[in-house]
């Protein structure tokens, strides 16, 4: 009997490393998000504030974003963690990346020293010590949605609660 790329034999060891890297991926950005948001609901007037020193939004938007923003990020944190609806989650992680990157991009362009309130606080900062953190709060938010990218490719990954929730038919 010869291989092919679709017998189990050979197709379970690729399958295998995916299913690990989709684990990593989502206790990454599970991980981050979780923490990002939890530190942020002790204090939602800060939030805001971190919030309005983008100074990109409507300030009547401000606030329901500032008070939801760490919500969403939590609840998002926690599907991610536990497998559950994989797909919507990083699909939501994904937007939040892209959204965090334009706004940290933005006011680096426009040479607006805040720090980016990622994980609470927010406001203004020394100059210097802004123009030296944005290069790598961009960085890590890219790192991030190529976690969210990933998942949204291949979604089904180790230790995910969906797996056991909603097994994958097989329909051979």
């Amino acid at each position: 009997m010869s291989e092919t790329p679709d017998s189990p034999i050979v197709a379970a060891p690729q399958r295998a490393w995916r299913d690990w890297v989709g684990l990593a991926a989502r206790l990454v950005l599970g991980v981050v998000l979780l923490l990002a948001g939890g530190l942020k609901l002790g204090n939602l007037e800060e939030s805001v504030y971190a919030v309005r020193s983008y100074r990109l939004l409507p300030y009547e938007v401000t606030a329901p974003l500032g008070y939801g923003l760490p919500i969403l990020e939590v609840a998002v944190g926690l599907l991610l963690i536990v497998g559950l609806f994989t797909r919507v989650a990083a699909l939501v992680g994904a937007l939040l990346m892209i959204g965090f990157i334009v706004a940290i991009a933005s006011v680096w362009y426009r040479g607006i020293s805040i720090d980016c309130g990622c994980f609470g606080g927010g406001g203004e900062v020394d100059a210097a010590k802004a123009l030296a953190s944005y290069p790598w709060e961009i960085l890590r938010d890219v790192g991030l949605l190529a976690c969210a990218s990933w998942l949204l490719i291949r979604p089904r990954s180790a230790l995910a609660l969906e797996d056991r929730l909603f097994p994958p038919v097989d329909i051979h």
